[in-house]
């Protein structure tokens, strides 16, 4: 849980903001990503490395900006001051879209792998719609209580969450047959869409590699706590998520995994009996939600600090006695349900809905890379103290630049054109501040 922006206090370490990357990176996405990265078979796994490749130099950019600024607010901060105050709305726009977008993909994933402690959700969008709403409003109600900080418990949580994957990975390849993988895939696909497509996806999973910046001004050390925590929980998901894939995808028949609402308790069905399918999904559960509860979190908090920079209403900056944003979650969690709502009223499997979430979600994720990922290059010019720009800073720029725009390619025309217009949509909002007397 992070702290309120409002009393930012420095308790959070290396391994707190490490157990704080990995634990909103390993969220809901690895669960039951696999599930929709099945048809792409082979791809998917070159998709998955150059997905990493990618997300390293991420997260080397983020730890860069860190440095030069450690400020609370993360993408949005870094734009602001390299780009100018409507560059900083935009992209803090686009971030807060991500968020409650997210949180709704998130629900998905929680109602899915609830079907395997309730049976009757299984093969009913409609009851599963009903399972994630509850959850999210749930946690709303748990995060409008009170803020505390809880290092150790991300700590403990983290480590919960990576036990079931890191266990399908090391011991599983025992029951993998590798000759799934390279099976041809259906339909007439180029190789190189296959992969954009697969890649889009993927990204998805490392969404929240960005975590530790947000509470910069909560971390110890933060010009040097944060590079280290983002690169290096990005590393561990990144080994984590592409050996577990690879013994999914050779363990379950493609088009069983394809169907799957819960491919990791599935898979330890095949491999250890009925006893491992309830304990990986209890982890599954226990990660969802714990991200559910964390993104909730942060997608009250974040609007949060924008607004008492003048960029989002000020509505936004008001606090509960208890000093929670009230406004923020309640909006937050308003917007979550109308689209969960909508999606699982016209839809009849839930991978399609987790899929229409994850990819407008990490749509208005990486219209803010794009930007943070060259932004090192003119904060100099903007008068902040940068320390020298080396030969692999602006190699990993240039990775994170070209990846970002790859990764929006896969995503297709359809995300890309109702991506764009919620992003344009903010421009009346930021035109109707500017205008409004001080």
């Amino acid at each position: 849980m992070l702290p309120s922006v409002s009393t930012p206090a420095k308790t959070l370490g290396i391994w707190s903001c490490t157990a704080l990357v990995i634990g909103n990176i390993v969220g809901s996405g690895v669960f039951l990503l696999p599930a929709s990265l099945a048809p792409y078979g082979i791809y998917a796994i070159v998709a998955w490395v150059l997905t990493a490749v990618g997300a390293v130099a991420l997260a080397l950019v983020f730890g860069r900006l860190a440095r030069a600024i450690p400020k609370s607010g993360g993408p949005y901060a870094y734009t602001r001051a390299a780009y100018g105050d409507f560059a900083g709305f935009w992209i803090a726009w686009g971030y807060w879209i991500c968020l409650w977008t997210g949180v709704a993909a998130i629900a998905v994933a929680f109602g899915s792998y609830l079907k395997v402690f309730i049976p009757a959700l299984d093969g009913n969008p409609v009851l599963c719609g009903v399972a994630a709403i509850a959850a999210v409003w749930l946690l709303a109600f748990v995060n409008e209580l009170g803020l505390r900080s809880a290092s150790l418990v991300q700590i403990v949580t983290t480590i919960v969450k990576l036990l079931p994957l890191v266990a399908i990975a090391l011991v599983g390849i025992a029951w993998t047959d590798f000759s799934r993988l390279t099976a041809p895939i259906a339909g007439d696909v180029s190789p190189f869409a296959a992969v954009s497509s697969a890649a889009t996806l993927a990204l998805w999973a490392f969404l929240g590699l960005e975590s530790a910046t947000i509470p910069a001004e909560a971390v110890d050390r933060p010009e040097r706590t944060i590079p280290r925590a983002t690169v290096m929980g990005t590393v561990v998901c990144a080994v984590v998520y592409i050996a577990s894939t690879v013994v999914l995808m050779g363990t379950l028949p493609r088009e069983t995994l394809a169907a799957s609402q819960a491919p990791f308790a599935d898979a330890a069905r095949v491999m250890w009996g009925e006893w491992a399918y309830y304990a990986v999904g209890l982890g599954a559960v226990v990660s969802c939600f714990g991200a559910l509860n964390g993104w909730i979190l942060v997608a009250g908090q974040f609007p949060t600090a924008v607004a008492r920079d003048g960029l989002f209403p000020a509505r936004f900056a008001s606090l509960s006695p208890r000093g929670v944003p009230t406004f923020s979650i309640a909006t937050t969690v308003l917007l979550v349900t109308i689209m969960l709502a909508l999606n699982y009223s016209g839809a009849n499997s839930l991978v399609s809905i987790f899929n229409f979430a994850i990819l407008l979600s990490t749509l208005a994720t990486l219209i803010p890379y794009v930007f943070c990922s060259l932004a090192p290059a003119l904060l100099r010019r903007a008068g902040v103290e940068m320390p020298k720009t080396r030969p692999r800073d602006r190699v990993a720029m240039a990775i994170a630049f070209v990846y970002s725009m790859w990764a929006i390619y896969g995503a297709g025309a359809q995300t890309v054109l109702l991506g764009f217009l919620l992003m344009l949509a903010g421009i009346p909002v930021y035109v109707w501040l500017r205008r409004a007397p001080k």
